[in-house]
């Protein structure tokens, strides 16, 4: 990698360096410049080409890598807490948030292509400005800019209905409540009903009408995230994990697993941790700015 995994902006040479238990929290971002890859997105086969943009909001649900030889790509990974509020002030950051959690793939256009070529490059250049007295606020305002380029890009080739300003706010509430980790503590759909003062049926129809997916889909979605960050720590124990997720028995812990991945929590940590080593012997490293 380019620098150490911390709390900022980091590019890796890549897709051999992904590791699971070292990129989540980050926010993955890959824009294939030249070749072809193919990876798995939770139930689905994904093949990429030149010109395609992958976001991945949730690097966990991600796997099997496999990239063709003249494979390039520009990969830029930075922490969830940096893009999260940003979607949680716009109308339409909202819905595109959730949208990418569904299919993380972007067809751009020649023209949307060198747009985003062009911001990430941008990025990845002024990275090495030290000398910049600013460079922390400097480099935001570049990755912002950039992450309201693609808002835009996949506005305009999406046809998800925005939501009104009333929905707006009880959707970014509602995502609110699921950022500050309440799922460790109510992962009844009644519970986040009764915050935002509507019924259930309620928030599950403006749920689904804005994302395709019912407000159960994204509970579960963020407990699901948090628990295979936990099974990423080998030295946690599944009883150390269902109490951390505050679920009343190992038993029931290993049920919810089961029932949403269809595997026991054991054999899902066992496919993760295969899933980091495998990866890192796909094919040789890509070279330091393949775009």
């Amino acid at each position: 990698m380019d620098r150490k995994i911390k709390n900022e902006v980091f590019f890796i040479d890549s897709i051999d360096d992904y590791n699971v238990a070292d990129l989540l929290g980050n926010v993955v971002h890959i824009l294939c410049t030249e070749g072809s890859m193919s990876f798995n997105f939770r139930e689905t086969r994904y093949n990429i080409a030149n010109g395609d943009y992958i976001i991945l909001t949730n690097v966990s649900f991600a796997a099997g890598f496999i990239r063709s030889e003249k494979f390039k790509g520009i990969i830029m990974c930075f922490p969830e807490s940096f893009v999260t509020p940003m979607a949680l002030r716009s109308n339409y950051g909202i819905i595109g948030h959730l949208s990418l959690l569904q299919n993380p793939v972007m067809k751009l256009s020649q023209k949307d292509f060198m747009k985003c070529r062009t911001d990430l490059l941008r990025i990845r250049e002024r990275l090495d400005d030290n000398s910049h007295l600013f460079k922390e606020e400097m480099i935001s305002h570049l990755l912002a800019a950039h992450i309201l380029d693609l808002y835009d890009i996949h506005a305009c080739t999406h046809t998800l209905e925005e939501p009104s300003e009333r929905l707006f706010i009880l959707l970014s509430q509602f995502i609110g409540l699921l950022y500050q980790k309440e799922y460790i503590r109510h992962r009844d759909l009644p519970y986040y009903a009764s915050k935002l003062c509507i019924t259930s049926h309620y928030l599950s129809e403006i749920c689904k009408k804005s994302s395709g997916q019912p407000a159960s889909y994204w509970i579960d979605r963020f407990t699901l995230q948090e628990i295979v960050r936990l099974l990423c720590q080998k030295e946690l124990t599944l009883t150390e994990i269902a109490t951390r997720m505050n679920f009343s028995s190992v038993s029931y812990f290993s049920r919810y697993v089961q029932k949403r991945t269809g595997m026991y929590p054991t054999e899902y940590r066992n496919n993760l941790l295969k899933k980091n080593d495998s990866l890192k012997k796909i094919q040789p490293p890509i070279k330091r700015g393949g775009a």
